[in-house]
């Protein structure tokens, strides 16, 4: 039966207090648990991430995008933002889901959920820590400072990035854009949203990787 794309906001604990977390759709069944690429990218990607999201609970998988620490409703300051913190974060929300637990990551959301038990993962262009660190550290330049483009990256963040990569271990599907050269499970048509200007959002792209994940998580890898 299929469940309701409603909204509904709670919260999840971690070892450095409590964060506010989006849920959509049912209660009970397998459930996606997000994690947004960072900063300015968070910020071009958001709505269409949520739009997959809603997409997957009308299908009914439950979907839920956690807050991460200093980072959207957050208490702690961004520049208290570390790696390891928001790997900490992101697992304690998986584990405070019922039901199977699966993980989608866009771009450097890929660096997030490796520590997070999960049955498998799912991730949209992958990004590695040190393409990561590499841009971040542009920005600040281009900012004069600890300033990259409007947020405060902290030194721990930036040396915890630069050994970092996605996980490879267990069920995971990379999907790209065909845009991009890289070897992936399946290249999909569309815009690379990180790289806008403004925020935006592609529909067409957005229902494809709805129906990808939809199918991964219910087994069909065809």
């Amino acid at each position: 039966m299929a469940g309701t794309s409603g909204l509904t906001i709670r919260h999840y604990d971690w070892a450095g207090g409590r964060e506010a977390m989006l849920r959509f759709g049912p209660d009970r069944g397998p459930v996606l648990v997000a994690a947004l690429p960072f900063y300015e990218e968070a910020n071009r990607t958001r709505a269409a991430l949520i739009d997959v999201l809603r997409r997957l609970a009308a299908r009914g998988i439950a979907a839920a995008l956690p807050d991460l620490p200093g980072t959207n409703e957050s208490l702690l300051p961004t520049g208290e933002a570390t790696l390891a913190r928001w790997r900490d974060a992101f697992a304690a929300a998986c584990a405070s889901m019922s039901g199977p637990v699966h993980s989608m990551a866009w771009r450097t959301g890929a660096l997030v959920d490796g520590t997070a038990e999960v049955s498998s993962r799912w991730y949209l262009a992958p990004q590695t820590g040190e393409a990561a660190e590499r841009e971040l550290r542009r920005l600040q330049r281009a900012g004069g400072g600890e300033d990259a483009g409007g947020n405060i990256i902290s030194d721990a963040m930036l040396a915890q990035l630069a050994g970092a990569q996605p996980t490879t271990e267990g069920s995971v599907r990379v999907v790209r854009l065909e845009s991009d050269p890289r070897a992936a499970d399946r290249k999909l048509p569309g815009s690379a949203l990180w790289r806008a200007a403004e925020p935006g959002v592609d529909p067409a792209l957005q229902a494809l990787i709805a129906d990808d994940v939809a199918r991964w998580i219910n087994g069909d890898t065809a």
